[in-house]
């Protein structure tokens, strides 16, 4: 048809193909609709919330987990270090005052024996160990004072306090050196072996002076011989331990707990006293 300057061209929507087909027309193909865009958008951005969260969970369970770690380790670790001085602890008698003193003696709540110490902590060699708890805020912590066992290192000096006998010394740690720090060469330190102690105990089983059978004490005073148990309750305020008993040198190869006849001396003979008690939730 022809109009004036202009063609037009009529297009059906079928053309032929080879040899003479029918061939339909292009068509768009089939896309999303709007809604279902949505819908893919909202599923998309749960599932980012999802793994985010789950991310952020995990990561705080870790941190969890490290943080239960670190305070079990931390009283794993002073419990394994009684455990290896008592086992290590030596018999020594010191001079004091013109008189022989037994360096071992004990409380409910301190305690001063002699055992080695490695090249890791001052200097390698026997030292005078002392144990004990010290004000520290809401809850006291267990601080270790140790000696030299060398008459210089005994007898003071300008940057440490002199060695007394655990019945004769002042209020327990009360100098004013400092903590976690070597002085005098490395011959006196004082160490923080928990910061924070909920409760700490100690009871001797031996054979005290003038007896014949070991039984157990609440204390360890001017005694000739060693104990030869001891028995440790330490516990934190977020972690509790049960009650460990320490065997000393020499009780392995003691047969105590037998009367003179060889008869048992009794069910309770070997047990601890009922102080220390037990830290709460700890099996009896």
């Amino acid at each position: 048809m022809r109009a004036g300057p202009y063609t037009i061209y009529y297009v059906s929507g079928f053309q032929r193909g080879p040899r003479g087909q029918p061939r339909q027309g292009i068509c768009a193909e089939p896309g999303f609709t709007l809604v279902e865009l949505l819908i893919a958008l909202v599923l998309i951005a749960i599932i980012t919330v999802l793994m985010f969260s789950g991310l952020r969970l995990g990561s705080r369970a870790w941190e969890g987990v490290e943080t239960v770690s670190e305070r079990v380790a931390d009283l794993r670790v002073a419990h394994n270090f009684f455990d290896r001085t008592l086992r290590q602890t030596q018999q020594h008698s010191l001079v004091f005052d013109g008189t022989m003193v037994p360096v071992f003696a004990g409380d409910a709540e301190s305690l001063e024996l002699v055992a080695p110490l490695s090249e890791h902590v001052g200097i390698p060699g026997l030292y005078v160990l002392r144990f004990g708890l010290e004000d520290a805020g809401e809850y006291p912590r267990l601080v270790m004072a140790r000696w030299l066992l060398h008459p210089e290192t005994l007898e003071g000096g300008d940057d440490h306090p002199a060695w007394e006998p655990l019945l004769d010394a002042s209020p327990l740690f009360e100098d004013s050196s400092p903590l976690d720090r070597d002085v005098a060469d490395g011959a006196y330190g004082r160490t923080v072996l928990l910061p924070e102690v909920a409760e700490f105990g100690l009871a001797y089983f031996g054979i005290a002076e003038g007896e014949q059978e070991p039984e157990w004490f609440e204390e360890w005073l001017e005694q000739p011989r060693l104990p030869l148990k001891v028995s440790l309750v330490l516990t934190t305020p977020r972690q509790s331990w049960p009650t460990t008993v320490l065997e000393l040198p020499g009780a392995a190869a003691t047969n105590f707990g037998l009367t003179g006849a060889g008869q048992p001396a009794g069910p309770d003979a070997d047990k601890p006293p009922r102080q220390p008690a037990a830290a709460p939730g700890d099996t009896p």
